[in-house]
């Protein structure tokens, strides 16, 4: 396909490329007009914001506001871009660790560069440095680090959904299961991702795990019906005598299920947060203890889990529940 016509394919990629190039384009004009460079340059930062707003899985676009912040002189706007990269990228703590005492209008763009050499941000980009390498000795070490790093930001979900894509077309379907999982944990409002999981296993013939999936998706989206449309599916092969009709998991299942996605949730949750205990409340505190549980995630902020223990509490028939579910997604 020609570059035109993936452009026109990716409206926002486009859009992103229009404001980077008027980005470059006030940039010129501040360096050739001195009397009007401070204006220009405020021009050409917030069409290179913009640029980033619509596409900000482009390294040119992080590249073009990197530069314009060095032309500024501005050291803590650039630590705030490569701060945000890091977030994109998963929030690696190792590679936080590296903006510190750091000389930013030195070293700023230097760091850039070898952030984005070491791990692209074009999922495309990315597959071929893996498989420039020992694939699976790389994807081993790729798994490893995913399982450390934070994807509530919306971006990174995004850019290692799209690896994950890479990892199921090349067959490995494990290990695509188990990090799917991890980024669901973490932004559970993916409902592409839960529909993608879902899909998987309804092919591998695991329908336990598949309503599971697809019962996320109802939840999160109700017009979708596409957990219904499974049970109608799997009734429309149910056609022997020999046949046991399947009508949905059992409550152990859905409660261990969500049970699990919970627990993958506490490893992002701060060490304040992983200190409150409900359970250590006072006796005049009256409320039930899951409500107070609730209560506690959503003040310190963890409302993966929350989530995930509103959903758990729904499942196993605790009705009042559905309004702190309500609650949670309105939060979102």
């Amino acid at each position: 396909m020609s570059d035109s016509q993936d452009l026109l394919q990716h409206p926002r990629r486009n859009l992103g490329n229009r404001y980077r190039s008027t980005a470059q384009k006030f940039a010129k004009l501040a360096k050739d007009d001195p009397s009007r460079s401070k204006e220009n340059l405020a021009w050409a930062e917030q069409n290179a914001r913009q640029a980033l707003l619509h596409d900000f899985t482009d390294e040119r676009n992080w590249r073009c506001l990197a530069e314009l912040k060095v032309l500024n002189g501005d050291a803590e706007g650039l630590h705030t871009v490569l701060e945000d990269v890091f977030s994109v990228l998963g929030r690696d703590p190792e590679q936080v660790e590296q903006l510190k005492g750091i000389d930013f209008l030195a070293h700023g763009r230097t760091l850039l560069e070898a952030t984005f050499a070491n791990d692209a941000l074009d999922p495309e980009m990315w597959w071929k440095q893996v498989s420039d390498n020992q694939p699976r000795s790389t994807l081993d070490q790729f798994a490893e680090r995913c399982r450390r790093l934070d994807f509530r930001d919306q971006r990174a979900n995004i850019v290692y959904g799209r690896r994950l894509e890479r990892i199921r077309s090349a067959g490995h379907i494990e290990m695509f299961i188990d990090l799917a999982r991890h980024l669901l944990a973490h932004r559970p409002m993916n409902h592409e991702l839960w529909l993608e999981l879902g899909r998987l296993h309804e092919r591998r013939g695991e329908a336990d795990h598949a309503w599971s999936c697809y019962d996320q998706v109802q939840q999160l989206r109700p017009h979708s019906e596409e957990r219904d449309r499974f049970l109608e599916r799997l009734k429309g092969n149910m056609d022997g005598e020999e046949k046991k009709a399947w009508s949905g998991p059992t409550i152990e299942h859905r409660e261990a299920f969500l049970k699990g996605m919970q627990t993958l949730t506490d490893r992002i949750s701060s060490p304040e947060e992983k200190r409150a205990d409900p359970q250590n409340l006072t006796e005049e505190n009256t409320a039930h203890p899951d409500e107070t549980k609730l209560a506690t995630l959503l003040e310190k902020g963890d409302v993966q889990a929350a989530f995930f223990l509103a959903r758990r509490l729904v499942a196993s028939g605790e009705s009042w529940a559905e309004a702190w579910l309500v609650r949670i997604q309105s939060e979102w």
